[in-house]
Formats: structure tokens, C-alpha cells, sequence
């Protein structure tokens, strides 16, 4: 690991609550949601990396998925945000912005005089 930790490592940890955000615009598919993010200024992010996450939002029940045909391709796995997902959305913002203005905080200090 680097000494300086990388824009990556930081996604890692806010992505779920990042693609929460995506869903609480209503239901959409993957390719839309890793569109969403790379607007916002989150970069490329990758299908290896999306789709498990999506399927762990799945498994914890954050999520639903509902295949649907696609216009004029294959079908899409749609997912949308159950009642726990929204929640899940509302602590972790709350979080984040506790935890950001930690860290802002921190950050913005006068730096301690080595001796």
C-alpha cells in the first residue's frame, strides 16, 4: 500500500452509500447507475466492482431486483430500494456527514510543531 492513500480507496468506502443515492431516484439498471456516478465525478466505475456490491444490497435486503425486457435488446435486472434501503440511506448520510466534518476539522488544524 502506498503512503498516500489513492481516490479508489477512498470510493470504497462510501460507494454502497453512493449507489443508494443513484436508487433513491427510483428503480434503474447497472450500466445507468455506474452512468449516474461517473456524471457526479466518481470516474469509471467497473462492472467487477459494481455488481457484487449491487448483489450484497440484494442479499441484505436493501435492495429489490425485477427483471425487465429490454427496448429492443436483452432484458435488465432493475433495482430499487426497499423501506431498509431508504433508512439505510438516511443513517448513512448522516454518518458521512458527521464523519466529513471530522475529518475536515482535523484536517484544517494548525499543524502540532515537531520538536
Amino acid at each position: 500500500m502506498s503512503a498516500r492513500p489513492s481516490r479508489s480507496e477512498w470510493l470504497r468506502g462510501v460507494l454502497e452509500l453512493c449507489v443508494l443515492r443513484t436508487l433513491s431516484h427510483g428503480p434503474t439498471y447497472g450500466y445507468a447507475i455506474a452512468a449516474d456516478l461517473a456524471v457526479a465525478g466518481f470516474g469509471d466505475i467497473k462492472g467487477g466492482t459494481l455488481y457484487p456490491l449491487l448483489g450484497r444490497l440484494e442479499k441484505n435486503a436493501l435492495v429489490t431486483v425485477e427483471w425487465r425486457a429490454g427496448e429492443g435488446g436483452p432484458g435488465r435486472k432493475y433495482f430499487a430500494l426497499t423501506d431498509a434501503g431508504r433508512e439505510a440511506l438516511e443513517q448513512g448520510t448522516a454518518q458521512w456527514h458527521a464523519f466529513a466534518a471530522t475529518v475536515a476539522a482535523h484536517l484544517s488544524c494548525a499543524p502540532v510543531p515537531t520538536t
